[in-house]
């Protein structure tokens, strides 16, 4: 009665007993199997043939961008190099472009390089502020009626054609300024970028008009970017704010501006992306001038890309040609400065 009490209660409580004699069960430990300890590490991986096809597109798109970035800059280098040898002067500090006699060249980049910076930043210090309201507007005070509606005619902005701001800028929108700038000429003469400059206050083809411009043409790419990334803030964090008793500005200002903050930044870089690059408008509006560049808003000049636009008719010689693609080397490391400097700061944000 015993025995057959304990062989009962040893297969009851699942505990067979391990002796070399097998005990009361009769299980032995060789006839134990031990499962392995990490059973899917015995596993080999595998890999569909789409995730194949998928990873080794991706990885070549990659490689084709760089192949091509690379090759833009050799093909800039290649061109310019004829022309930088025949230069008399320094490319980078001289403020002369004689580029008719090939045999006597003297080109610098000097008042392009500054004009360009200067109307840029100009556009982007106007444009900034203007899209972070339109993008915390339509996500989070517009009415959901009117959200989708008011999206669309700002994104409308960006498929206006350049030349037509050009137009717009130099038939309208500078004699409507004019008052402006001659009353921020007369007071504010003492302060460099409001002095007394070498454009036409009365015909408005300065930076100062340029700039206006510019700012409402990257107006709609910085607003969409920050609108489409402020749209993505958690929704826990908006009712947790909420619920401690936050208003809706405290709550845009504590978790949908940082949250979007990089994304912010990003949009507006690629805004001055735009700026630093555009042509057409900055072609019609600044009236070029013999005179230095004096830091003014109301300095006439050509910036980089309209220079380049300026000159065409040259182009039909290579050693005329290699001057402005150097220019156009400026302006293609310019713009990777400004990229590097954007990634920087986002990343710096992040933390």
């Amino acid at each position: 009665m015993s025995d057959a009490h304990n062989t009962s209660v040893s297969i009851a409580t699942d505990e067979p007993t391990r002796s070399g004699t097998g005990g009361a069960t009769g299980i032995t430990e060789d006839t134990i199997s031990t499962p392995p300890p990490f059973p899917d590490r015995a596993r080999k991986t595998v890999v569909r043939p789409g995730d194949r096809i998928f990873g080794s597109l991706a990885s070549g798109s990659a490689v084709l961008i760089s192949v091509i970035i690379g090759a833009i800059a050799v093909f800039l280098v290649w061109r310019a190099v004829p022309a930088l040898q025949r230069n008399q002067v320094n490319f980078l500090t001289s403020r002369d472009w004689i580029t008719q006699d090939i045999t006597d060249m003297a080109f610098g980049v000097l008042d392009l390089f500054q004009v360009t910076v200067l109307v840029s930043f100009f556009a982007l210090f106007l444009a900034m502020p203007v899209a972070l309201g339109i993008a915390i507007f339509l996500t989070s005070y517009c009415p959901d009626r009117l959200r989708k509606p008011l999206a669309y005619v700002i994104d409308l902005l960006a498929a206006v054609p350049s030349i037509v701001y050009g137009l717009w800028g130099m038939l309208v929108l500078a004699p409507f300024l004019r008052p402006v700038a001659e009353w921020l000429n007369t007071t504010l003469a003492w302060f460099p970028l409001f002095a007394t400059g070498s454009g036409s206050i009365v015909g408005g083809g300065t930076i100062f008009t340029a700039g206006i411009v510019l700012a409402v043409m990257i107006l709609p790419t910085i607003a969409a970017v920050s609108r489409e990334v402020f749209v993505q803030t958690p929704t826990a964090h908006i009712e947790g704010a909420l619920a401690l008793g936050a208003t809706r500005w405290e709550v845009v200002r504590t978790t949908v501006i940082p949250f979007g903050k990089s994304g912010y930044i990003s949009g507006s870089m690629l805004g001055l992306g735009r700026a630093l690059g555009e042509t057409m408008a900055l072609y019609l509006i600044l009236r070029t001038t013999s005179q230095a560049f004096s830091w003014s808003l109301f300095d006439g000049g050509a910036t980089i890309a309209s220079k380049i636009a300026l000159g065409y008719a040259e182009f039909n010689n290579d050693i005329q040609a290699g001057a402005y693609i150097a220019a156009g080397l400026v302006l293609f490391v310019l713009t990777f400065v400004v990229n590097a400097a954007a990634r920087m700061i986002v990343a710096g944000k992040k933390d």
